[in-house]
């Protein structure tokens, strides 16, 4: 692991893979140090913010290293913590698509493969970014690796729109532009950002299901909830 400072508020670790990345960040929020103010993992990397007035960055690393002085976290923690990841299924309507037939001509795959393969494999969400709420999500099967963003951005993507390209799917959360091939768009919403609802989480685990139009009008603005159900559902 190779710890660095990041400004004078941050320390950014960088760990051997995505995986090593979550659990260390779990394991840095179970101590809780009362100097701690965020863990911000993504990918490989996590960033860890605390508390100026409290701590200097040397300390912090000192900590995140374990060393003698500051006993309470080592690294042997990152690596055996708990696994605290939760479960979605989000359901996506393929028919409402915008980018499918390019995706099919790239991979040489029928419509019905790539939804078959997108629906079939599960994702990690690994970083959140690009807009509050856009879930980086890993990795797609091989089959549809490759596929690189639109030559022109499109000036505005709607939301819940599922797109893909190189190795990542992602779920636009808001009216954006983008360049990502849309593949397919959820009813759920993701995120509001005026109320602070943002369910998806770093380690997360993700898997898409497919549903039609008819479904897709039924569920249309409804929150993502608990495991991906809509908070109606579980009387929210």
């Amino acid at each position: 692991m190779k710890l660095m400072p990041l400004g004078d508020q941050a320390v950014l670790a960088y760990l051997a893979d995505e995986a090593a990345a979550v659990r260390f960040a779990g394991a840095v929020r179970a101590a809780n140090p009362s100097w701690l103010f965020d863990v911000v993992p993504a990918y490989a990397s996590v960033g860890v913010f605390f508390d100026a007035d409290q701590i200097r960055a040397a300390d912090v690393i000192a900590f995140l290293r374990g060393e003698r002085a500051f006993p309470a976290f080592t690294i042997t923690q990152g690596a055996d913590a708990p696994r605290t990841e939760r479960y979605f299924t989000i359901p996506v309507c393929y028919e409402m698509q915008l980018d499918l037939p390019r995706v099919c001509e790239v991979t040489g795959l029928s419509a019905d493969e790539v939804v078959r393969r997108h629906t079939g494999a599960g994702y990690t969400v690994y970083a959140i970014g690009f807009v509050p709420g856009f879930p980086y999500l890993g990795y797609l099967p091989p089959e549809l690796c490759g596929v690189g963003r639109l030559a022109s951005p499109r000036v505005r993507v709607e939301p819940g729109s599922v797109g893909l390209t190189g190795r990542q799917t992602g779920i636009y959360p808001l009216p954006r532009p983008g360049g990502w091939n849309l593949i397919g768009r959820t009813p759920l919403t993701i995120v509001d950002a005026a109320s602070g609802f943002f369910p998806l989480r770093v380690g997360d685990a993700v898997r898409f299901e497919r549903i039609d139009e008819k479904e897709y009008r039924e569920l249309d603005g409804e929150r993502l909830g608990p495991g991906g159900r809509p908070d109606r559902d579980r009387g929210q």
